[in-house]
């Protein structure tokens, strides 16, 4: 069982800067493959990211390639998202979840978080 808990959504201007953190609780986390994932109202929940335990395999969705940076830090059980450039496009919640399997889809990941809010503003 794995608890997440994301943190550091808000409002930031466009081509501005926010860094998610995803707090995860749970013995087995440093086991999950950890995603992130956004959605809209009326839209399905797009991929975002995702990283393997070692961080050895990391794949991003075409829309945030070069301008997001998915890390974890194992020993303090935390999942990041750096996210630079931020356009309007990028309004959504941000979910961070945890599966076994290393993948895109949603139906894969096990466990989710409540979701953070990022807002952009042009």
């Amino acid at each position: 069982q794995v608890q997440l808990v994301e943190s550091g959504g808000g409002l930031v201007q466009a081509g501005g800067s926010l860094r998610l953190s995803c707090a995860a609780s749970g013995r087995t986390y440093n086991r999950y493959v950890m995603g992130w994932f956004r959605q809209v109202p009326g839209k399905q929940r797009e991929f975002v990211a995702h990283i393997t335990w070692s961080g050895g395999s990391i794949d991003y969705g075409d829309s945030v390639k070069g301008r997001f940076t998915i890390s974890r830090d194992n020993a303090k059980n935390t999942l990041y998202l750096q996210m630079n450039s931020l356009k309007s496009d990028d309004t959504a919640v941000y979910y961070c979840a945890a599966g076994g399997r290393v993948t895109t889809r949603t139906d894969d990941y096990n466990y989710w978080g409540q979701g953070t809010q990022v807002t952009v503003s042009s």
